[in-house]
């Protein structure tokens, strides 16, 4: 071999062996894999291990994980699962289910009663909330006194109040012994009641008094007096108080827990941060089927009258608000049959202005939740959304202004100044509507705030037929003025 191919050789690159692992490209993304849990328990369940190793091998499992598995399982495979769990684990995995009613259908009475009565109270409500009248009963009647109790407390009240969202798993001590007995009692209660950040204190009667942090109670001395460690300013709610106008005061206090008490100061229970997620996700999806002219979320279950029922009456005022706007796009049949093309970009105008007007409606709709609204605030709040919706406005003119004329132009053939002309109106006629649909998409909601009108069911049809009435209007009087002169002129 000459010295120039020996030279050649070591210039190459080296051979990498068959199994070393693959290089990455500096651009390449990497992606992070996940175990598939679902397909472990499904192999563990059905796996032959005996019963003991099985249940260790699922207590290393997050409940909401053995909760996923469950419609894959059989009928017999479940209800051997609830053999081997016990109804104490079983009742824990029924709370992460969105429907348990398959579920609970496949079991006894008996069974289902025992399951239900080890979940937390509302937890336990939820449940029961997905069967029918007499598959309710038929459990409720089985579980024990104090499970039922806790049950029925909860089901007594409208789901728009506090009081239905409540769970009574919480830890309470009374007023007046000492570190030491309180602790003794917070050790038996941790046993059924696992909500225990905050203890609350009670006096006689079960009237609230205050509340304790478990880690000041843990690190008190034996000789520390436990009234010291009270907060006796300690937020609470009551019971029969709106949901919606709860939830701001509750989201500021950034609490594990607030307490739930009666007219007479009596501790219910309480309401956690999970309850409050779940009441602030039910509010949000309530807030955009209002939008949408429904009084609530619809689901498959629901009849279809039902259905009906809310959407009809919006439908027929949407009907005759749309005859409105099309009486006075009959206004302009002169304009249109002169120049049938103007026609072609109303569409695009309508859907800019009605999106302009649902995103400040949006906006407004969540500030409206905050009832401590200064009126500063609010002309704040106007100000700027027209700002926006003004800006908004101008770039999407700017926009349609360019590609609108050269489209028409080269196209569609016309000559350069009639296609800008068209355009320029197209544009002028954008930044107009979007503004004012901004500022009606503020100033509507604000308006039935106002006189007591629920600004989220009401403010989505008005604000869409509106803003198709400033759109239509804006377009084609600048139509009318701009080129039809222009036209005239030229003729």
């Amino acid at each position: 071999m000459s010295d120039e191919e020996k030279k050649e050789l070591q210039e190459e690159e080296p051979v990498q062996p068959e199994d070393a692992p693959e290089k990455k490209d500096d651009d390449e993304e990497e992606v992070f894999e996940h175990p598939d849990y679902a397909h472990e328990l499904e192999q563990i369940i059905r796996g032959d291990l005996p019963d003991d190793e099985k249940r260790e091998k699922l207590a290393d499992y997050h409940y909401n994980d053995i909760a996923d598995v469950l419609e894959k399982l059989t009928p017999e495979e479940r209800k051997s699962l609830y053999r081997l769990l016990g109804a104490e684990e079983v009742s824990e995995i029924f709370a992460y289910l969105d429907d348990a009613s398959d579920f609970i259908e496949e079991l006894t009475p008996e069974t289902a009663a025992h399951i239900v009565q080890e979940m937390d109270a509302d937890d336990a409500v939820d449940v029961l909330e997905d069967l029918d009248e007499e598959q309710q009963q038929a459990i409720i009647d089985r579980m024990d006194e104090e499970a039922r109790a806790d049950v029925e407390l909860i089901q007594s009240y409208p789901d728009d109040e506090i009081g239905s969202k409540m769970t009574t798993n919480y830890i309470a001590i009374r007023r007046g012994i000492s570190v030491k007995e309180a602790m003794r009692s917070l050790v038996n209660q941790a046993a059924d009641n696992d909500n225990l950040s905050t203890i609350y204190v009670v006096e006689e009667g079960e009237r609230f008094y205050g509340a304790i942090s478990l880690q000041d109670l843990i690190i008190a001395r034996e000789h520390t007096d436990l009234e010291d460690l009270i907060t006796t300013s300690y937020p609470y709610v009551y019971d029969h108080e709106d949901v919606a106008a709860c939830i701001e005061q509750l989201k500021d206090y950034s609490e594990d827990s607030i307490p739930v008490v009666d007219g007479d100061m009596k501790l219910l229970g309480v309401i956690t941060s999970q309850d409050l997620v779940e009441v602030v996700d039910e509010e949000l999806g309530e807030d955009y089927a209002k939008l949408a002219g429904l009084t609530a979320e619809e689901d498959l279950n629901e009849p279809l009258p039902q259905s009906i029922k809310k959407r009809i009456p919006w439908l027929i005022t949407l009907m005759f608000l749309g005859l409105l706007v099309s009486s006075v796009v009959g206004t302009f049949e002169g304009v249109m049959a002169a120049l049938p093309i103007c026609v072609a970009f109303q569409s695009m105008i309508l859907d800019m202005s009605g999106n302009s007007g649902t995103q400040s409606l949006a906006v407004t709709i969540r500030i409206l939740t905050d009832e401590e609204l200064s009126g500063k605030k609010k002309l704040h709040l106007v100000l700027k959304e027209a700002r926006v919706g003004f800006t908004n406005g101008l770039i999407l003119g700017t926009v349609s202004f360019i590609f609108v004329g050269l489209f028409v132009h080269f196209i569609k053939g016309r000559e350069m100044l009639a296609s800008f002309a068209m355009s320029g109106c197209i544009g002028i006629a954008m930044v107009i509507a979007m503004t004012i649909s901004s500022l009606s998409g503020t100033l509507i909601p604000m308006f039935f705030k106002k006189v007591k009108i629920d600004p989220a069911v009401a403010s989505g049809p008005m604000i869409t037929t509106l803003s198709d009435l400033v759109a239509v209007v804006s377009y084609y009087t600048l139509v009318s003025v701009l080129l039809l002169s222009m036209q005239s002129a030229l003729a």
